[in-house]
């Protein structure tokens, strides 16, 4: 733990360092970002709504992480399962609270873990690279929601890229005691669920004989093989699972939030996923903080265009990959000293 703040108060100095050769104030830099994201309920609720979609994508990468994967494709993963959410919304507009969000959220579920399953199955099977599969998929996936919203579920309301609105029954907002804390902003309770979903997969990993064949099939897969374990076997339900974690995105986005299928809605969620499970090192618990803090760094950085005369919004994308750089740095060193104590 003292590594890793240690690591996370060395890149961002690092990162507020960097302003100086654009003619800004590092301190003045870091006012605009810390005020942009708790400046006010209103911005402490844009955090925490996208705090929410960062839980579900860094776990979505830690499940497969652990398993020895490294998966790419949350964007494609969540993107599919928005699609399939709000499909069925507007398809089925007359279900009524709470089985419409409840079906929803199962139809999400299930699509983003085929999406996940699809990646897996090549990998354990056929022996494709996931990191080429996911990205692959990552295209399909764009592709095949921006065409079924456009020309199947478009809004005849709207000129934007956007689907029709899914029933009334599908939304939280009349029941969300989250959302009711902060008004005019899109957080809902889909926070507590991520945080919930958040320690479930801690239990899942560390308490249950599956997520212990899924970290040893991590840690050593001939080891794993010789145990009885099916390698291949954990590797699939690793994806599917990873899948279905960011799956959960379309709990925020559509039934806690726009109530449809806006193109382009992901902020980067599934890639800024990346960088939450590398910074809370795959600890599910650890991940709802790293969230919340590229959640607040996403936020506080849309000031930074008006604010400021040189930097922009961007500039966080630069704060987080040196704070992923300083916190895990350490495991350099680690391995050097170690390589060290050999050679003598």
């Amino acid at each position: 733990m003292k590594k890793t703040l240690a690591g996370f108060f060395l890149g961002l100095l690092l990162a507020l360092s960097l302003t100086l050769f654009a003619g800004e104030n590092p301190f003045h830099i870091a006012s605009i970002l810390f005020k942009s994201a708790f400046g006010s309920r209103y911005d402490l609720g844009l955090t925490l709504f996208y705090t929410t979609p960062l839980i579900f994508c860094g776990l979505s990468v830690a499940i497969a992480f652990h398993a020895g994967l490294f998966n790419i494709g949350a964007e494609g993963q969540l993107t599919m399962a928005t699609l399939a959410a709000t499909a069925l919304g507007v398809a089925a507009p007359a279900l009524p609270f709470p089985l419409a969000p409840l079906l929803a959220l199962f139809a999400a579920l299930f699509v983003g873990a085929f999406w996940g399953f699809i990646a897996g199955w090549l990998k354990a099977v056929r022996g494709s690279h996931e990191v080429i599969v996911t990205i692959m998929l990552n295209f399909i996936a764009a592709g095949v929601a921006s065409w079924y919203v456009l020309h199947v579920i478009p809004n005849p309301n709207s000129q934007n890229p956007e689907s029709a609105l899914v029933g009334p029954g599908y939304l939280l907002k009349d029941y969300d005691l989250v959302a009711s804390q902060f008004p005019d902003t899109p957080v809902s309770a889909a926070l507590l669920v991520a945080i919930l979903v958040a320690i479930g997969v801690w239990i899942l990993l560390w308490k249950t004989s599956f997520g212990f064949e899924l970290r040893a099939v991590g840690y050593n897969p001939e080891a794993a093989n010789r145990a009885g374990i099916s390698e291949k076997n954990i590797k699939i339900s690793a994806m599917c699972l990873a899948g279905a974690m960011a799956g959960f995105v379309a709990l925020s986005e559509v039934m806690g939030s726009t109530g449809q299928f806006k193109i382009g809605f992901s902020a980067d969620y599934g890639f800024i996923g990346i960088a939450v499970a590398l910074l809370a090192q795959n600890n599910p618990i650890g991940i709802i903080f790293a969230a919340f803090l590229m959640g607040a760094l996403h936020k506080g950085a849309s000031d930074l265009d008006l604010e400021t005369a040189t930097i922009t919004r961007d500039f966080s994308k630069i704060i987080q990959s040196l704070i992923i750089l300083g916190v895990t740095s350490h495991g350099l060193w680690t391995w050097r000293l170690k390589r060290r104590k050999t050679s003598d």
